[in-house]
């Protein structure tokens, strides 16, 4: 079956630069997702937008030109809850990615366990309405517990502004719950504020709340350094994932968010990315801690 892209649509850098940041032996990718290819895993009938293809084959090279040892893939919201894409990944890895799934209540057991067989270990809740609609989320409750009993984690996904209102939801989940990207901060506001200090308030006051300290191409103004070896890129993010890292050491994650779906004024340079960890993690103790232990007692416990 033959795509045609989103108008506007960005597609990934192909040839990233090589890292100047060393990565710690053993380091963890513990965000990235696959897409299709669409004539061999449709993307969904639902879907808000339709993405360049970015194989299992292109994202292990990317693994393996930047550094890391293993990869977390996460379900992309244009595949809705096929995940087939994401478990042919998984099973292709050699046991180097594990994955996060999306799904709905009318899943059976025998599918959960399938699942985790092939190397899925948590399901994601989507709460940005321009990406999804609406799931109850009585549903997202009975998905939690079912999940919970496998040993799964739960990824949550929304934006800052909404967290007051979500609090009590996220409060009642039954798990680990893994927020991507900080809950996507409003970094032109203080990061000691009332919104940014509402979310660490929320990590230190629940023991199983985890954030990833990813993305800094989504929410920084400033953007990136034009010319490697320039002015630090994102250099507005750094202060809000830094604070995470120093004060929730063992509960934080790092990933590229590779192919960067729906990035809409550049698309970034993913060695560039890696070497914004050591501003964000300035001691090895902590990028010891954000990209090998923290990913591997999540994924790879078992």
């Amino acid at each position: 079956m033959e795509f045609q892209k989103s108008p506007g649509w960005l597609d990934w850098c192909p040839e990233p630069s090589v890292p100047v940041f060393q990565l710690p032996d053993g380091a963890i990718d513990a965000h990235c997702h696959v897409f299709g290819p669409g004539d061999t895993f449709p993307y969904a009938p639902e879907r808000k937008y339709t993405p360049c293809d970015a194989s299992k084959e292109q994202l292990f090279a990317l693994r393996d030109r930047l550094g890391f040892a293993r990869n977390i893939i996460v379900q992309a919201t244009c595949h809705g809850t096929d995940n087939r894409a994401l478990v042919d990944a998984c099973l292709s890895s050699k046991g180097r990615a594990r994955g996060v799934a999306s799904v709905r209540r009318s899943i059976s057991d025998d599918e959960l366990q399938d699942l985790h067989a092939a190397g899925i270990r948590g399901v994601r809740f989507n709460f940005v309405r321009r990406l999804v609609d609406f799931t109850p989320k009585d549903e997202l409750q009975e998905i939690a517990r079912r999940v919970a009993a496998l040993g799964w984690h739960i990824v949550v996904y929304f934006e800052s502004v909404d967290l007051p209102e979500l609090w009590s939801f996220f409060s009642g989940l039954p798990t680990t719950v893994v927020v991507d990207h900080m809950g996507r901060p409003d970094v032109t506001k203080p990061v000691d504020g009332k919104e940014f200090e509402l979310f660490v308030r929320f990590m230190r006051e629940h023991k199983n709340v985890w954030s990833k300290v990813s993305c800094p191409e989504r929410l920084s103004v400033s953007g990136p350094r034009a010319v490697k070896g320039q002015a630090n890129p994102y250099r507005d993010v750094v202060p809000f994932a830094k604070r995470l890292v120093e004060t929730f050491p063992d509960r934080v994650l790092w990933g590229t968010d590779w192919p960067h779906p729906n990035l809409k004024d550049h698309m970034p340079d993913d060695g560039i990315l890696v070497d914004f960890i050591s501003q964000i993690a300035p001691t090895s103790e902590l990028q010891r801690k954000l990209l090998v232990d923290n990913p591997m007692r999540l994924y790879w416990s078992d």
